[in-house]
């Protein structure tokens, strides 16, 4: 047994700390903050999506970044270990839709509370307001950390749970890349991901707050199509948002040369049907203009720019309609297209994709190959899911299996 030192209170951070103290080891949590789990805290809309119930093969299909990787970490700790845990701790769990599961409370707070009554029956000394400056080593070994106020603490092991750059309000601010950079680590570039786009058009702006449901979403960029989905999304000022649109965010680089969203509006029917639907619409709105002619089809805010965006004379009486207008019509209520420039910051992305590169770690272990007890886990690391538990599951599984094989050796 030996004394691991533990740094960031996020969910790796706290998983680590239980899981090491559970093996007898002496741990010593720091974090900068004023109190632990700060970006859980808001996780979920401030619910707290714990994890998420799916099937492992379906778990894994959820992992954009280096799933090989993760396999050790979530056999040893998976999601049903998670929830038994949380259960256990006085956290009473429910699964909602995609298998999301949240506390029955629907309190992130109680998702903290339960891993510190964890961390207080085993003994974890919780630091506050305490920042770790630097990582110390003594012939590629892991010796201490020296804090802000030039204090150090020595120990046999440390495990670095730092997060990644998202809300960088909470606390995440990239220390850990520094830490892994001044110890010979290679950190592969940072993006936000889970993040909402931007798009070229204009006439988002006129739709800004509107929210559609049971839309479909793909992503192509130079022509190839990187993800599609169904569900919700939003128009924000700046472009779209929402659960489809961040998940799409997590296969976009700006550095790729085209990057185009097509909306399918109406995914339920195929391009023939909706046509019919459409000629159907036509006959009984036969006298009206065109522009009043779609209030069963489209959300009030989004018939004039449908409108404008199918050339047809606003004005335009509905039976005089062409079948090719008609058929183009409904080709762009079943691919409306925006083109992507880029993607919003740090500041309102879930999670950063990057870190520190995983062909230094022990996948078995959490340890770096370069220095002896010094391990990573969580965020930090370059792993990252898409939206619905998957990214706080990497953190526990991850946080859990490094806090269990810290000093094994000690």
């Amino acid at each position: 047994m030996g004394k691991i030192i533990v740094i960031g209170a996020g969910a790796a951070g706290m998983m680590a700390a239980i899981a090491a103290a559970e093996k007898g080891n002496e741990v010593c949590l720091f974090e900068k903050n004023e109190k632990p789990g700060k970006k859980i805290y808001i996780t979920g809309k401030g619910r707290c999506n714990v994890t998420n119930a799916a099937d492992r093969e379906t778990f894994f299909q959820n992992v954009c970044t280096n799933e090989k990787f993760l396999y050790s970490a979530f056999s040893g700790f998976d999601n049903q270990a998670v929830m038994e845990l949380f259960e256990k701790a006085g956290c009473p769990l429910k699964t909602e839709r995609g298998e999301r599961v949240f506390p029955v409370s629907d309190h992130a707070s109680d998702v903290i509370a339960a891993l510190q009554r964890q961390m207080k029956k085993r003994g974890v000394d919780i630091r506050l307001n305490q920042r770790v400056q630097e990582i110390l080593t003594n012939q590629d070994r892991f010796a201490g950390v020296r804090l802000a106020d030039q204090e150090t603490a020595e120990g046999d092991a440390c495990i670095v749970c730092t997060g990644g750059m998202s809300y960088p309000a909470t606390g995440s601010t990239g220390d850990g890349y520094r830490f892994a950079e001044a110890t010979g680590h290679r950190v592969v570039e940072c993006r936000p991901s889970l993040v909402p786009l931007c798009a070229k058009e204009e006439w988002c702006r006129e739709l800004m707050g509107l929210s559609l449901k049971n839309v479909a979403v793909t992503l192509k960029v130079n022509g190839k199509e990187k993800y599609s989905g169904f569900g919700e999304m939003l128009f924000t000022h700046f472009g779209v948002s929402g659960p489809l649109v961040l998940s799409a965010s997590s296969y976009y680089n700006k550095e790729e040369k085209r990057a185009e969203l097509f909306i399918d509006l109406k995914p339920a029917l195929t391009l023939e049907q909706l046509d019919r639907r459409l000629l159907r619409d036509f006959e009984e709105n036969k006298n009206k203009q065109f522009k009043n002619a779609l209030a069963g089809l489209f959300p009030g805010k989004l018939i004039p720019v449908m409108v404008r965006l199918s050339g047809i004379s606003p004005e335009q009486k509905v039976h005089e309609i062409t079948r090719q207008d008609r058929r183009a019509f409904a080709e762009l209520i079943k691919g409306l297209s925006l083109t992507i420039t880029g993607t919003r910051g740090f500041s309102e992305a879930i999670v950063t994709k990057g870190g520190v590169s995983v062909k230094d770690i022990n996948p078995s272990t959490m340890e770096s190959k370069r220095i002896k007890g010094l391990y990573f886990a969580g965020e930090v690391l370059d792993l990252d899911g898409l939206t619905g538990g998957f990214n706080l599951q990497i953190a526990w599984s991850t946080g859990h299996l490094a806090g269990s094989r810290a000093c094994a050796g000690c």
